[in-house]
């Protein structure tokens, strides 16, 4: 049965996704540990599966009108999906990951971070076109394995929290490719790349029984129509505002969490 509760923070979630590329697992984890008391395991197994989903809609949309840098995409996948299969491998064999006591804690810094990249990813952007322009042939050397290690550091954080693939890996990309990234390129850049990684580390909890399906059918009827509407704004609309206001809502989160 239908949760209507589930469904309405899935479309929340949607919505934002939709318009920024960012927000799945940083604002829905949260929502599920604070507002709904889920586990964490439980809340990152289903969650992990629900972020692949819904952003599987909307990297269709996006995809189609050649919005997507498979280039930078591969390399990000080189560095996160072996690092998540190993997580993955961990949770498989004995599951000492729903032991760890410090995993709530873990997500509250994670979202903290999370915030505080999309607080500052002006300023984040402003130094990477310097250092562009200063020394072009230099930055086009570093840019391949730092961007493999950038998705290393997503895989690592996604298999565990759940959190990152998007707000992370946007302001990474940001950084890392400050005048080739374009807004609807890095939405669509973004969420092409957290779809296989959300499924490589979500497959360890999936064996594990981890996996709340009556929750993720809630969550995803609400997703699922949010992130088409809000991937069609965000090609008339500028998602920066909303990023500010999300990564507000997220300081309070991981406060909260942490506390």
């Amino acid at each position: 049965m239908i949760d209507l509760a589930y469904s309405a923070a899935g479309a929340l979630t949607g919505l934002v996704v939709g318009l920024t590329g960012v927000g799945g697992g940083a604002l829905m984890t949260p929502i599920l540990l604070l507002v709904f008391g889920v586990s964490p395991t439980t809340a990152i197994a289903t969650d992990l599966w629900f972020a692949a989903i819904t952003k599987l809609v909307g990297a269709k949309l996006h995809d189609n009108h050649g919005q997507v840098d498979w280039q930078v995409v591969k390399r990000l996948w080189s560095g996160s999906l072996p690092v998540a299969v190993l997580v993955v491998i961990i949770v498989a064999v004995g599951n000492p990951i729903g032991k760890v006591e410090w995993l709530t804690k873990a997500i509250g810094i994670v979202v903290l971070i999370t915030a505080a990249g999309l607080l500052f990813a002006p300023k984040l952007l402003a130094m990477a076109r310097e250092r562009r322009l200063h020394d072009p042939d230099k930055f086009h050397r570093i840019q391949p394995p730092l961007t493999v290690a950038a998705g290393a550091a997503l895989g690592l954080c996604v298999a565990l929290t759940s959190v990152g693939a998007g707000a992370l890996g946007s302001v990474m990309l940001l950084f890392l490719y400050p005048l080739r990234m374009t807004p609807h390129r890095l939405v669509a850049t973004d969420i092409v790349h957290a779809i296989p990684l959300a499924m490589a580390a979500g497959i360890g909890y999936l064996f594990a029984g981890m996996v709340d399906w009556k929750m993720l059918a809630s969550l995803l009827v609400g997703s699922v129509p949010a992130i088409i509407v809000g991937s069609l704004l965000s090609r008339k609309v500028s998602g920066r505002w909303l990023q500010v206001l999300l990564a507000l809502v997220l300081v309070a989160a991981g406060v909260k969490t942490l506390a």
